[in-house]
């Protein structure tokens, strides 16, 4: 009889994050939303909607700003294409309104 093959964890235990199979840590949204004082109560599905937005906006952002890339024959991606990519989708426009989007890129250590 042949042994499965694939990854399995003895323990079984794994984080929230891990199974809804997300990059964004529901835990930390689960912590600022808490911190934030927005609501006496908190539903236990809404760190989990909110890291579910966080990470398809960021994607969405990132697709946009690597198409920019590529049409302007860059193969990296800077602040200033993320900020077209931005400023050139007229829903991300409104959402960010007049949020600035920094210029200046992380000094490097």
């Amino acid at each position: 009889m042949p042994r499965e093959r694939g990854h399995r964890r003895s323990s079984g235990r794994r984080s929230r994050t891990a199974r809804a199979e997300l990059s964004f840590s529901m835990s930390h949204m689960e912590r600022l939303l808490r911190e934030g004082h927005y609501t006496q109560r908190l539903s236990s599905s809404a760190p989990i909607f909110l890291a579910a937005i966080m990470q398809h906006l960021t994607a969405k952002v990132l697709e946009l700003a690597g198409n920019e890339a590529q049409n302007s024959g860059q193969r990296h991606i800077t602040p200033e294409l993320v900020g077209l990519a931005v400023h050139h989708k007229a829903l991300l426009n409104g959402s960010f309104g007049m949020t600035p989007i920094s210029l200046v890129a992380p000094a490097r250590h």
